[in-house]
């Protein structure tokens, strides 16, 4: 017994030893951005993930910069990263897309999402249909189209319910509402299947995953997020067989094109239908009710922002012929200063705090060198906080948009990403939630009883929740 302890601990040391060397650099000949790459193996992710009760970019990001500059090394979740504040450094990088580097994601997510597989690279031709796949369903014309109604039905539905109770805790509410509404769109008479057993707290519990490291043991954050993901894979799968033992997909839902489009596109597969519908199912609720929740608890303490939202879509209402008829496009168009709420909440709340990118080749930037292989995190919430273009940029105020310009807005707000890799949800996540407040302000009173604080670290939460009365406008 006491010879095989020894063997493991004489590999223990060794393999030590190995990630220490491996840690110095020694065999890189160009010039690292300054910083510490913290503990093998774990870097600096513990770091990282402690809470922080700001809206602002994480503390330790903050200490970081103040150290360091804006460009620094660190390592997360095992892997080396440079991470960067530099708008400069951060647009030479988006445009590099498919140049120097890729789209990718820390190793926990790679797993959790399949993207260790060649096809959730989402490079060039996959990630093209990706993109289609998604936009036809989920983009400005669907939603024109065909998708609005249900966005309004789902949106009437869940605040009548609402009404009724003596108190509602928005953030996991909400996201049962996008999750039901995304579903229907996404598998129509196959949705039941996915509306029971819990499935949206499964997937809300991924979110727990992120950033922690992957040791899949029994008991740890990990070990339960491989457990549900495998969970929901499986009626994914079930679901899948089931269209697939009827013949043909049509393009009536997205699960029906993805299965008319296997007969065409070499690449899709019943594994690539899988992942693609799990990894949607997923992106398509957690933004939306997030950012939902912000609006709220920043509404509760701007009454004057209340009023003009108020006086809004209240003369929307009253333009319309029957004040009782459905939404149309052009009043959600004309939404503007709804528009400028959604668009400050997204930047003081930066639910996407930073894009992740892994180089494909050396690159040499601002007399850096980054090595290939290296992941780069671009944290775009620095740019939504920088007083050059935000007056006064922690201070809540819709009516700043009025007076930013388009070049000034694309260059420095990405809260939907950038470059090539723009979210085809963008739209789908402002119709949402333009539909959803235009219900509220014309039909319903609402009060906050208590929480909103927040807890960030590589992601956004309330740790108390929101809880809110709704009540019928008599």
């Amino acid at each position: 017994m006491w010879t095989i302890l020894l063997g493991l601990a004489t590999l223990a040391i060794a393999y030590y030893i190995h990630w220490v060397n491996k840690w110095k650099d020694s065999k890189f000949n160009g010039v690292l951005p300054p910083g510490t790459m913290g503990f093998p193996l774990i870097g600096e992710t513990i770091q990282l993930s402690r809470p922080s009760d700001s809206l602002d970019v994480h503390p330790f990001i903050q200490s970081k910069v103040k150290r360091y500059g804006p460009i620094f090394k660190t390592c997360l979740a095992g892997r080396p990263v440079v991470v960067s504040t530099d708008a400069e450094f951060n647009h030479y990088i988006m445009l590099q897309e498919g140049r120097a580097v890729e789209m990718w994601y820390l190793d926990t997510l790679s797993k959790f999402f399949g993207l260790d597989t060649e096809w959730l690279k989402a490079l060039g031709l996959i990630h093209k249909y990706i993109r289609s796949i998604t936009l036809n369903h989920f983009g400005a014309e669907s939603l024109r189209e065909r998708f609005l109604p249900r966005i309004e039905e789902s949106a009437r539905e869940t605040l009548h319910y609402w009404s009724t109770q003596p108190s509602v805790e928005v953030k996991e509410s909400a996201a049962a509402m996008v999750f039901r509404t995304s579903i229907i769109k996404m598998f129509s008479e196959d949705s039941s299947k996915l509306l029971t057993g819990g499935l949206t707290k499964k997937f809300t519990g991924l979110l727990g995953g992120f950033l922690t490291l992957p040791l899949n043991l029994p008991g740890t954050t990990y070990n339960k997020c491989i457990k549900d993901m495998k969970e929901i894979q499986k009626k994914l799968k079930d679901i899948l067989e089931e269209r697939l033992a009827k013949g043909t997909g049509n393009d009536e839902d997205f699960l029906g094109q993805a299965i008319k489009d296997k007969e065409s596109q070499q690449f899709i597969s019943e594994e690539f239908i899988i992942q693609l519908l799990f990894s949607i199912s997923f992106a398509s609720f957690e933004s939306i009710s997030t950012s939902l929740t912000l609006i709220l608890k920043f509404l509760a303490d701007h009454p004057e922002v209340v009023k003009e939202l108020e006086a809004e879509h209240e003369a929307i209402q009253k333009a319309r012929a029957d004040p009782d008829g459905p939404i149309t496009w052009e009043e959600y168009k004309s939404m503007t200063f709804t528009l400028n709420v959604i668009s400050e909440t997204l930047r003081l709340g930066s639910v996407t705090p930073a894009l992740l990118r892994k180089t494909t080749k050396e690159i040499q930037i601002k007399g850096y060198t980054i090595p290939e292989g290296w992941t780069v995190m671009l944290v775009t919430a620095s740019r939504h906080r920088d007083p050059e273009v935000y007056k006064d940029p922690d201070t809540f105020n819709p009516w700043r948009w009025k007076e930013l310009d388009s070049i000034t807005v694309q260059k420095n707000f990405m809260p939907f990403g950038g470059g090539l890799r723009h979210c085809a949800g963008a739209e789908y996540s402002k119709v949402y939630l333009c539909t959803f407040l235009h219900i509220l302000f014309t039909k319903y009173r609402w009060t906050k009883l208590k929480g909103g604080k927040i807890a960030r670290a590589h992601i956004l939460r309330f740790e108390d929740g929101l809880h809110v009365k709704f009540t019928p406008k008599e």
